[in-house]
């Protein structure tokens, strides 16, 4: 017999392990294909006007959001805001730790792959057995030794957990990125509701202004003797009213401030916002317009269901894994003798190599059914990736045309506030003539008055729409 017959058969038997642990069971992860669509709905070119001297709003397509959009808003305050939430923000500091556990996780996994190796001692102190006296002997033991093993995973189970792994680490980075697109989204909001409180609240100061102005009137006419004093009474009453609108529209300016302090990780006591208002801001002009193939690479909710859908096909991969023998090398090295001098004689030596192999044979089903179970969640997984693609689509569809409805909506109130302005003043002018009843005054005032706050709204669902909009296209979200 060829004396080179057994290191051949080792070295083939080598090849054989490794050539079977270079696979792995279950599905590999496909990228789901790119959208073939080319727009979100029937999208215009540019976005109508807001009538004349207001910002005229503009899409630019195939161009994505700026790094730090919010400063399309041209406010240093707002500015300033958002990098104190960026920098004190709790919800930030959480995601960030996640993201930390969810990769020393990813690297405990990687390390399953590699030899395991463990050093043991010990030194122990007992009686024997019966000497020749029929008394029992003492004596002492000492033992250093060592074992290796290593897991040769010829089926790919380890190596699809630790795919599994990444991808929950993938999605703990998605999240993040979510995070501070949530974090810069709300201080944005807070910032414009803030605004839309205080130009309430100035509306709603002018329109007091001008109910006093009714009540000196009809005081002048009462005492001329050209009116009843019920008119005085109206406009009394008129003016409580509208005064009452004054603590509601404070109580909105407040929980802005409130939400402001505590997005920037301060409590409100601590730390009082700038004071927003619509002056100090500008509506962007040149808005971002991405393909719905590139909204899905952009948008973290997106990022994050794509990598769970990876998470979900590797787990398949382990579950199949267990179906399968597993094999595992492994050698071990002790020293023991009674005295520690004696240790790491060679009579003192204990040493052995072995290599396990285990099968699954019965197990109730139990096998079967987690992999089932796997394959049932990959599925599951898929369709609720395409529920948030669609949800995405739908967000983007709807801000754009709430961008167009905002700029149809301000240039009508516009033409109503200048129809009632110009109304409320022939009005007051032909009261003091004796042409008009107070009655009539108050209608226009009223008519005024919607028109003044209708304006103040139509502005401000323009700022939040386009804070809407950069929030739907996902932002410049940390990827």
């Amino acid at each position: 017999m060829n004396s080179d017959a057994h290191p051949r058969r080792y070295r083939g038997a080598l090849a054989a392990v490794v050539l079977v642990t270079g696979c792995a069971v279950g599905p590999d992860f496909q990228k789901p294909a790119a959208p073939t669509q080319d727009r979100y709905d029937q999208t215009p070119s540019q976005l109508p006007s807001a009538g004349e001297g207001h910002v005229k709003q503009a899409l630019n397509a195939a161009t994505a959001p700026a790094a730090q959009w919010w400063r399309t808003f041209s406010s240093t305050e707002l500015d300033d805001t958002v990098a104190a939430a960026l920098e004190g923000s709790p919800t930030l500091d959480a995601a960030r730790a996640t993201l930390a556990a969810a990769n020393e996780t990813l690297a405990a996994a990687r390390g399953e792959r590699w030899p395991q190796a463990d050093a043991a001692a010990s030194a122990s102190h007992g009686n024997g057995g019966v000497d020749r006296k029929g008394g029992r002997s003492k004596r002492d033991l000492y033992s250093v030794g060592g074992a290796v093993s290593y897991a040769v995973d010829p089926f790919g189970g380890i190596r699809r957990r630790v795919e599994q792994q990444a991808a929950f680490a993938d999605v703990a980075r998605a999240e993040l990125a979510a995070a501070y697109l949530s974090l810069t989204g709300d201080v944005v909001i807070a910032a414009i509701d803030r605004a839309s409180a205080a130009e309430l609240l100035a509306a709603a100061q002018e329109i007091i202004a001008l109910d006093q102005h009714n009540l000196e009137l009809v005081q002048i006419s009462e005492a001329a003797g050209k009116s009843a004093g019920t008119d005085v009474l109206t406009a009394e009453g008129q003016l409580a009213n509208d005064r009452a609108q004054l603590p509601p529209l404070r109580q909105q300016l407040d929980v802005a401030r409130h939400a402001l302090a505590v997005l920037t990780g301060r409590a409100p006591a601590d730390w009082r916002p700038p004071e927003f208002t619509f002056a100090t801001m500008q509506v962007p002009t040149q808005l971002p317009l991405t393909l719905p193939s590139e909204l899905v690479g952009a948008r973290p909710d997106i990022v994050a269901a794509e990598a769970q859908l990876h998470a979900a096909t590797a787990a398949v991969g382990v579950a199949t894994a267990q179906l399968y023998p597993s094999l595992t090398l492994s050698g071990s090295w002790t020293s023991a003798a009674e005295h520690t001098s004696d240790l790491f004689k060679s009579n003192a030596d204990i040493w052995s190599v072995a290599a396990g192999l285990a099968a699954p044979l019965f197990h109730g089903g139990t096998l079967r059914a987690a992999r089932r179970a796997a394959i049932d969640e990959l599925a599951a997984a898929l369709a609720q990736y395409r529920e948030v693609v669609l949800n995405a689509f739908g967000q983007v569809a709807d801000a754009l045309n709430a961008l167009e409805h905002d700029a149809e909506a301000l240039d009508a109130q516009h033409a109503a506030l200048e129809t009632a302005r110009a109304t409320l003043e022939l009005t007051q002018q032909s009261y003091e003539a004796g042409q008009a009843s107070f009655i009539q005054v108050l209608i226009a005032q009223r008519l005024y008055q919607e028109a003044r706050v209708g304006v103040t709204r139509a502005e401000s669902a323009r700022y939040l729409d386009t804070a809407l909009y950069f929030l739907a296209l996902g932002g410049d979200a940390i990827r």
